[in-house]
């Protein structure tokens, strides 16, 4: 059902219910005073009656032709003898308890008053039905502001609830017209206090998602250009070793299509690996992993590169580092810091590689001997595709940056120091208390 529906069969329903109610007590309760008002009229005609002061034989023929209309009058005489009787034939009895009572006759109930003076008996009575039906008219009178006021509240409420839900259907309605290109801000200058919060969290998402949607944008525009350079460079390669004449250029040729080729895949594989770590792809599970295990892999995983470049590569830890977090997306990291470190120092160099524990929490740092990075250019390696002005030798720029989205996504810190002996450069990733007992997060 919808909320407009909802609101107005509760208020009409509870309107309705509250009104019968009211309407049911009131009834009764005008029922009830008309027949006390009855009864204090009936009694008055008896009272007066017994003020009179005349004889009975003067009584009767006083009484005698009065229009006693829905009422009955008799008299009795001390000996119990009928003096006088305005409806002959009611049926009503000659002797009655004083005060008041309702007696049944031929002709239905009858409500009597007796009372008794100077010898004389006097009787008022008044059949039940045409007080009834008397009551019930009073009682019906009065309901009918009820029976008018329930339909006009019914129509009020239908009016309101349409004119309160308006604001609600018009940021539906602007909504629903928009187009996926149009992420600009819902207006919420005219909705009511308890929808701006939707509207500022709709604004919200709309933001996130039009970030989103601009960097998956320059990431798609940043790809493409960076894939153009490979493989063109693929394709004149490929040419060159086709027209070789010799076994010795075409070795050179193919040996040259192997590298590129490498350098292609190496950048699908980051260019995947960022698109698995951005912000808007979803979290996987948080499990217990030992961030020492993963730093021995990735030196594990680069040593051959290390020993064909003579580098000394260690990894040093003291104990076992558990951290809640996804083990692919902290070997890619691990992974892609000591790949830099390894690629990046001349030959010769040297690079640690050090997991532990200290008073912030969890820590991994990579260090290294190499040429490292300009203190004015420490935040904007971070970007993607950026490389260092100084940076040498093959490299998609995409290192870093996936390091600092596995980094966020895991509540974690990347700073950047200098490196071994004060040279070179240092990769110092914290993953603090708060973040290491929690699971992963979307960024």
């Amino acid at each position: 059902m919808s909320l407009r529906r909802r609101l107005l069969f509760w208020l009409l329903t509870s309107v309705l219910a509250g009104g019968l109610l009211a309407a049911g007590v009131v009834f009764f309760q005008a029922l009830g005073e008309t027949n006390e008002i009855f009864d204090y009229q009936l009694r008055q005609l008896a009272l007066t009656l017994r003020d009179r002061s005349f004889s009975t034989a003067a009584l009767a023929e006083a009484l005698q032709g009065e229009e006693a209309l829905d009422l009955a009058i008799q008299v009795w005489s001390p000996e119990g003898s009928l003096l006088y009787d305005s409806l002959p034939g009611t049926g009503l009895p000659s002797l009655v308890q004083l005060g008041f009572s309702t007696v049944s006759t031929p002709r239905g109930a009858w409500r009597v008053f007796a009372v008794q003076q100077r010898g004389l008996t006097i009787q008022a009575a008044q059949p039940v039905a045409v007080r009834d039906r008397l009551a019930a008219q009073a009682a019906w009178r009065t309901l009918m502001p009820f029976l008018v006021a329930l339909p006009l509240m019914g129509l009020l409420i239908w009016r309101l609830v349409g004119r309160e839900l308006a604001p609600l259907e018009r940021t539906a309605a602007a909504v629903s017209r928009r187009s996926p290109a149009s992420l600009a801000p819902i207006p919420a200058a005219d909705a009511p206090e308890e929808m701006r919060a939707l509207i500022d969290a709709l604004n919200a998402l709309l933001g996130r998602l039009d970030t989103a949607l601009a960097s998956q944008r320059r990431f798609v525009a940043d790809a493409a250009h960076e894939l153009r350079s490979p493989l063109t460079a693929l394709s004149l390669q490929l040419q060159l070793a086709t027209r070789a004449r010799s076994e010795e250029k075409r070795a050179q040729a193919h040996e040259a299509l192997r590298r590129g080729v490498e350098r292609a895949t190496r950048l699908v594989e980051q260019l995947l690996a960022l698109a698995r770590q951005s912000p808007d792809a979803p979290a996987g599970p948080a499990v217990p992993v030992d961030l020492s295990d993963i730093a021995r892999l990735a030196v594990e995983h680069h040593a051959a590169a290390a020993t064909a470049k003579r580098l000394d590569v260690s990894h040093v830890t003291s104990t076992p580092v558990t951290i809640p977090g996804e083990p692919a997306a902290l070997a890619i990291l691990a992974d892609n810091l000591v790949g830099n470190a390894v690629r990046y120092t001349p030959a010769d160099g040297t690079v640690r590689v050090t997991t532990g524990r200290d008073a912030g929490g969890a820590f991994l740092t990579v260090a290294d001997d190499g040429p490292g990075i300009a203190p004015a250019e420490r935040e904007r390696v971070f970007h993607r595709f950026y490389r260092g002005e100084n940076a040498d030798g093959p490299g998609s720029g995409l290192g870093l940056a996936i390091v600092k989205e596995v980094a966020d996504r895991h509540g974690a810190s990347v700073s950047l120091e200098e490196g071994l002996g004060g040279r070179g450069l240092r990769v110092r990733v914290d993953f603090p208390h708060a973040a290491a007992s929690a699971a992963l997060r979307p960024v």
